[in-house]
């Protein structure tokens, strides 16, 4: 594993030193609330991310451990990227960063989604965080069956 650079000892700017900049938190949004786990699924995906970085920063992400690189099991030319336990420890701060955006962006971005039931979730934001990392780990678990 590379070992990072990191500005200084604060909690919150060491995590941001890894997951901050405009693509990580994109990424693993995309894999636990999306589904995506190829190359292709994240350059087909509506945020338009250039090869190059999308390339960069999933070995990024996998250098950290947030993610881990291993082939389909029906088809060993495709990589599957798999979020860690690590990376899917993230689901709640993931859910915090959305209630937090429709709260207080959705002024500046009226065209922001209106699919989501902020409400619910903000009532069980908990229940709703396990739901999702709960199907994340059945669908880890069903690529390992089938290998």
């Amino acid at each position: 594993m590379m070992n990072p650079t990191f500005r200084c000892a604060c909690p919150i700017t060491t995590a941001l030193d890894i997951l901050g900049d405009k693509w990580m938190l994109v990424l693993i949004k995309q894999m636990l609330f999306e589904g995506k786990e190829t190359f292709k699924e994240f350059m087909d995906s509506s945020e338009s991310i250039a090869t190059n970085i999308l390339s960069n920063k999933l070995k990024q992400l996998e250098n950290v451990g947030i993610i881990t690189k291993t082939k389909r099991p029906n088809n060993k030319k495709t990589n599957l990227y798999l979020l860690t336990d690590s990376g899917i420890s993230l689901t709640p701060v993931l859910i915090d960063l959305a209630l937090w955006s429709n709260e207080h962006l959705k002024e500046l971005h009226p065209l922001m989604s209106n699919d989501v039931d902020f409400e619910s979730i903000k009532k069980d934001k908990v229940a709703f965080a396990q739901s999702i990392i709960t199907n994340y780990k059945a669908k880890l678990v069903a690529n390992r069956l089938a290998k």
